[in-house]
């Protein structure tokens, strides 16, 4: 039996770092604000519906678990599928840059650590290309 004094601390959850729940809503309402009123957005914004309720609620729920939280997106929809997801929607390098451009200047403006920012955007980059389904 080992003793849990001996065992190497836990590193914190990506969820934890950013500052749980509330900064992450912090987050994705600035990411949507951005979306919503920057015009070199003007793509990524067309793609969702006219109103950005629904779409706010979801990647919030998404982000909690995909961070290391709670898996607030799985226990409503079940699995994410991701790609599949989003394959009604033509999404090409241009599509994909657009919403890393527009994260990455939420995550600034919402003051996380530019340690934090590289970290997720690296992540956030393998997810968003592997969502490209458009040559280009």
């Amino acid at each position: 039996m080992t003793d849990p004094a001996d065992e190497a601390p836990q590193q914190p959850t990506a969820f934890e770092l950013v500052g749980g729940e509330a900064r992450v809503r912090e987050l994705v309402d600035r990411f949507y604000d951005l979306m919503d009123l920057e015009p070199e957005f003007a793509g990524i914004r067309a793609m969702h519906p006219q109103t950005l309720d629904g779409s706010r609620d979801k990647l919030f729920w998404f982000l909690c678990g995909w961070l290391g939280g709670p898996d607030h997106y799985i226990e409503r929809f079940g699995h994410p599928r991701l790609r599949a997801r989003h394959l009604p929607f033509a999404i090409a390098s241009s599509e994909r840059d657009q919403w890393l451009r527009c994260m990455a200047w939420a995550m600034e403006d919402v003051g996380l650590s530019e340690a934090l920012r590289e970290r997720l955007l690296h992540s956030f980059f393998d997810t968003a290309d592997w969502m490209r389904n458009h040559p280009g």
